[in-house]
């Protein structure tokens, strides 16, 4: 036996999960097909939103709460600076589909915020070119989370707390056997207790046949623009977003890097034959429309993009993740098919498997994530 826990694939979940079950078990090994927080994968693009408001399920909120209090955890564990503490803004048409559906889960959540009009925006955030009839909802407690470095830090993290680590090792198979889980990379193998599978877009090789029909691993891309004065778009005078206004959407993030800032389509993942063969250069269509929507919602950037970047990642059918079991006898764990939207839980998400796979708690209420959901038998 090598170990009490594999997990496979160190991104933006696997890390977090190896994280946590560092603080479990000195017996946990991670194996990574290429190096963590690698550009190719669904970490890359520099940020990604934190926010405590949305629209869907209430009971996520939990998650979001805990995630919360790990991502802080986290950075003094490290040194590291995470989570940008910036605020976020979800903007839309007045009681229109978007805003009308976030505010009945927010009212359900009990979740902080503020109701801002028009002319409040204009104030506050001119940055912002609002339709006549929108408004926007702030979050205080919103952010913009740093990818890369999210990851090193988990990844260091459990590494300090007796992790072991195996980059550049792509997992062939996985098999559970009376002596627990063997997996197998080209001519070398282990066996584990149990083992958690969260490899994102490249997940599906390693899933049973109920699970691979019920997800698909999709292309999201990412956009750049200059800001034409950078200091109206730093973190502390420019929020993250999400933006549906009438035909249009865009999300973004603040200039991190003093210069550039993150704007690009909401909503746009597209199946993809295989997360190896992602289309990294952006379509003419998808230039224009990005162009276009920048071109009206934000008049102090560039209407130029000055960078692009492409993933995939893997979605279910029904937006919400797999998190638990491929079956209730099974060793093996799956954390995966976060639908475009796992980042901001991370942590919490990476809390939930480390406890189940290694048999230290449960988590009730969480019927909406588990794979059994898809079983027909």
């Amino acid at each position: 036996m090598d170990g009490e826990l594999a997990v496979i694939g160190l991104g933006s979940i696997g890390s977090m999960a190896l994280w946590q079950a560092s603080r479990l078990t000195d017996s946990v090994t991670g194996f990574e097909a290429a190096t963590p927080a690698h550009g190719r994968s669904a970490v890359g693009g520099d940020t990604r939103l934190f926010r405590m408001l949305y629209r869907g399920n209430p009971d996520y909120y939990l998650i979001l709460e805990r995630s919360r209090a790990l991502w802080a955890e986290l950075e003094a564990e490290t040194g590291q600076n995470i989570l940008t503490r910036c605020g976020g803004l979800s903007i839309g048409t007045n009681n229109g589909p978007y805003l009308s559906a976030l505010l009945d889960t927010t009212r359900a959540t009990g979740a902080e915020h503020q109701i801002l009009t028009r002319e409040d925006m204009a104030e506050r955030y001119p940055q912002h070119n609002l339709r006549d009839d929108d408004i926007a909802v702030y979050d205080p407690h919103a952010g913009a989370l740093r990818t890369e470095r999210a990851v090193t830090a988990a990844v260091t993290a459990a590494q300090a707390n007796g992790a072991t680590i195996h980059t550049n090792t792509p997992i062939d198979s996985i098999e559970e056997t009376n002596d627990g889980v063997l997996i197998t990379s080209g001519s070398r193998s282990w066996t584990f207790e149990n083992v958690i599978v969260s490899s994102g877009g490249w997940s599906q090789r390693l899933m049973p046949d109920y699970l691979k029909t019920a997800t698909q691993t999709k292309r999201i891309f990412l956009t750049w623009f200059l800001a034409k004065n950078p200091a109206e778009f730093s973190p502390d005078r420019f929020p993250i977003f999400i933006r549906i206004s009438g035909d249009r959407s865009m999300y973004g993030a603040p200039a991190v890097d003093g210069a550039t800032v993150k704007a690009t389509l909401d909503g746009r993942g597209k199946p993809t034959p295989s997360a190896d063969s992602v289309l990294r250069d952006l379509t003419p269509g998808e230039i224009t429309e990005t162009t276009e929507t920048v071109t009206e919602f934000f008049p102090g950037l560039h209407p130029t993009i000055v960078r692009t970047d492409a993933f995939p990642d893997l979605f279910t059918k029904d937006g919400n993740p797999l998190l638990g079991r491929f079956s209730e006898v099974s060793r093996i764990y799956c954390a995966t098919g976060f639908s475009g939207g796992g980042f901001k839980n991370a942590t919490g998400y990476g809390e939930i498997a480390a406890h189940e796979a290694l048999g230290k708690r449960p988590f009730e209420g969480l019927d909406f994530v588990r794979p059994r959901r898809y079983r027909t038998n």
